[in-house]
């Protein structure tokens, strides 16, 4: 076998791989700790639509100024929110503060 004919069929392989490779987008939803239950019921409702177009959904909320003394109330929103979603997604990353916000991450349910 010559050297030419093995890396085209390697160059071929790689080729056939990435197609069949499944790209993952992440779309953000903000909240904020404040946020209203019918507002948070209409963020809910959008990121169960971007979870069934099998994308991640990375929801934060964002502290301003006194709102970082509570931030007790920015968790309970993020389980409130993920009680509204869990039938269709798991947590892919736990809540965790990262300065003056809280993420987490949510993926599609995996059956």
């Amino acid at each position: 076998m010559d050297y030419r004919k093995y890396k085209y069929d390697q160059v071929k392989k790689q080729k056939e791989a990435r197609k069949k490779a499944k790209t993952v987008n992440v779309q953000e939803i903000r909240l904020s700790p404040s946020i209203q239950k019918h507002d948070l019921e209409i963020k809910a409702r959008n990121a169960i639509r971007i979870l069934g177009k099998d994308d991640k959904v990375k929801v934060s909320i964002r502290f301003r100024g006194r709102e970082m003394a509570h931030k007790d109330l920015g968790r309970k929103v993020l389980e409130d929110f993920f009680d509204l979603v869990k039938d269709v997604s798991q947590i892919a990353s736990k809540p965790k503060f990262e300065g003056r916000s809280i993420q987490m991450l949510l993926e599609p349910k995996s059956e």
